[in-house]
């Protein structure tokens, strides 16, 4: 764990040092030395906060130093704090403390603490459940046991439906792969059903959230002529297996308690290849509503 805090360390510092300029998820990735794929899942699952909220955090709490200790404009402020213009600095400011740069600047007197307490009643209520909170939840007992096997898969061709949206509503894209499926035979057990959650919800807008619902295809399928169905070649290697049985919306949990808490303990690092989500069965069958999930997160030994 200490290894991953270290890095994770180093990209607050980093944050910190260049408040005033502008920077990409792929720097702070490159600074942790983690893959960009990931990067948002293991510091939110560390830190509490996704990597541009706890950024933008910053930038406003030393904004608080320039409005009451100097004179400098709003919009200098806005420039100095990272932030392209006056407006999108107001906009910010008042969706996080409540007041507007002005009122903080006119009634600093009358409440100096504004930064320390409205900051941090605001980060409390929009951090997510961490790993260790919920304790209810059986199957995080289960990770915390360290019940993830190491397994080595092949690459895979699959024919695919993408569903773009809430990570809810995937059962779209898998109703149109189920009935294509169907119709070209392509059945469990010699075929596998994959999803891929090719966003990480915690830093991409629900409504643009990707998720491709696949179907293994055996060698030799005839692609061309199924013009409206997409095809992708899966790559394999290595990866930490997990069985989830649940209902589905504890899935992201699962998410983060394995890139916050097995991650970090496995010595192992995250590789640059999408997580795979082998569906096991079809909720809507099971008695008690829950979801069978193998879910594989790519790895590589930790250098």
């Amino acid at each position: 764990m200490n290894n991953y805090n270290e890095r994770i360390n180093k990209v607050i510092q980093f944050m910190e040092q260049n408040l005033s300029s502008k920077i990409s998820l792929d720097e702070l990735a490159d600074v942790a030395h983690f893959s960009k794929y990931h990067f948002s899942r293991v510091f939110t699952s560390i830190v509490g906060s996704t990597p541009s909220s706890y950024l933008s955090s910053k930038r406003l709490q030393k904004s608080i130093h320039y409005l009451t200790d100097t004179d400098k404009t709003v919009l200098e402020i806005a420039l100095l704090c990272g932030f392209e213009s006056a407006s999108n600095f107001n906009l910010a400011f008042k969706k996080h403390f409540n007041k507007t740069p002005s009122e903080v600047r006119r009634g600093v007197r009358e409440d100096s603490n504004i930064s320390l307490y409205q900051s941090n009643n605001r980060e409390d209520a929009v951090r997510p459940p961490r790993y260790d909170e919920g304790g209810s939840h059986h199957f995080l007992r289960r990770i915390w046991n360290m019940n993830v096997t190491i397994k080595e898969l092949p690459s895979f061709e699959v024919a695919f439906f993408r569903h773009v949206g809430s990570y809810l509503e995937t059962y779209h894209a898998w109703e149109k792969l189920g009935e294509w499926a169907s119709q070209n035979g392509l059945f469990p057990p010699e075929q596998s059903f994959i999803g891929i959650s090719l966003d990480d919800p915690s830093v991409t807008e629900e409504y643009a959230c990707r998720y491709d619902a696949c179907v293994t295809i055996p060698d030799g399928f005839q692609k061309d002529v199924h013009p409206h169905v997409q095809f992708q070649s899966l790559p394999g290697g290595l990866y930490g297996m997990y069985q989830f049985y649940d209902t589905v919306d504890k899935f992201g949990i699962l998410y983060q308690s394995l890139f916050g808490q097995w991650l970090p303990n496995s010595g192992y690092d995250p590789d640059d290849r999408h997580c795979l989500e082998f569906s096991m069965n079809n909720p809507a069958e099971d008695p008690e509503g829950k979801a069978k999930i193998d879910l594989y997160v790519p790895i590589k030994k930790r250098a």
